[in-house]
């Protein structure tokens, strides 16, 4: 059983690194949008927020899934975790530039704008997860 420790705690480590960073990623992807979807999402159950914001988490979580079964050490899963999180802020600015009233569209619940920001950013998180080599 002695065996099973030095795996938990990399579990743990891993785990709570991974929570760090979507803490963080939250954090910054809420001051770069022009929306502010914590309001939206509990104020005023915005469906389209709730569904950008976290379809854009997804996206991220799944880069950082990547990063962990890929890395070998805490330091190399860092900083491909800093390489998903700007991949998504990139994603989110691609999506506004094919759709310039994305912010508004989300503010005034609009789920087509909201799918579009959820598709964009889950797609760019599965491509850095592929692109992410051990």
């Amino acid at each position: 059983m002695p065996d099973f420790f030095p795996g938990l705690l990399a579990f743990a480590v891993y785990f709570a690194g991974a929570a760090g960073f979507c803490a963080i990623f939250c954090l910054v992807y809420t001051r770069v949008t022009r929306h502010d979807e914590f309001a939206l999402i509990v104020a005023t159950q915005s469906a389209s927020a709730a569904i950008a914001f976290g379809g854009s988490l997804v996206g991220f979580a799944i880069s950082l899934a990547a990063a962990i079964h890929h890395t070998g050490s805490i330091a190399e899963f860092a900083v491909w975790g800093v390489v998903a999180l700007v991949t998504q802020i990139i994603a989110y600015g691609l999506a506004r530039l094919a759709h310039p009233g994305l912010s508004q569209a989300i503010q005034e619940n609009v789920l087509s704008a909201a799918i579009w920001v959820a598709a964009v950013s889950i797609a760019a998180g599965l491509l850095s997860a592929a692109c992410m080599s051990p």
